[in-house]
């Protein structure tokens, strides 16, 4: 009897241990919030490349690499962020402005069909018109329509 006490009381112990061990003091974040701070750095990044230093080759990678993770989270609240920033880099590399140019012979032969005038033209014109479509309440609407009128004249 005393040797079933003595092993009952010894696994009681071993599992509050165990238990205790498991609790955290700071739980982790969600798979959603770990998510969506590294999209608003990345769009924060993005806004950087594209204000200031109209590294509009540079806001586009980024951009780019939030869509890819955005296909699994389409709620973020700043979609129409990523979808102007990406709609007008397109936009202003395919004429030619800002600090990036691209020089087609420099690229890596898989990149040089994505950096054409005519595939980022049409970029443009798909994500722009995305934002006014499926964003009509978006502050960056009319800066978007501005454009799509002048793609729309070339």
């Amino acid at each position: 009897m005393f040797k079933a006490l003595t092993i009952t009381t010894l696994l009681l112990a071993v599992l509050a241990i165990s238990v205790q061990a498991q609790t955290f003091e700071d739980e982790p974040l969600p798979i959603d919030k770990v998510i969506e701070e590294e999209l608003n750095h990345n769009v924060d990044v993005a806004w950087q490349y594209f204000r200031l230093k109209k590294a509009y080759k540079a806001s586009l990678l980024r951009m780019e690499e939030s869509l890819a993770t955005l296909s699994a989270f389409p709620t973020y609240k700043k979609m129409d962020e990523v979808i102007f920033i990406y709609g007008m880099s397109s936009y202003y590399l395919a004429e030619g402005k800002g600090s990036q140019k691209i020089v087609l012979e420099r690229l890596r032969e898989e990149d040089r069909e994505r950096f054409t005038k005519a595939k980022l033209l049409e970029d443009a014109e798909a994500y722009l018109s995305k934002l006014v479509e499926d964003h009509p309440e978006s502050k960056y609407r009319d800066k978007a329509e501005d454009a799509l009128k002048k793609l729309k004249k070339n």
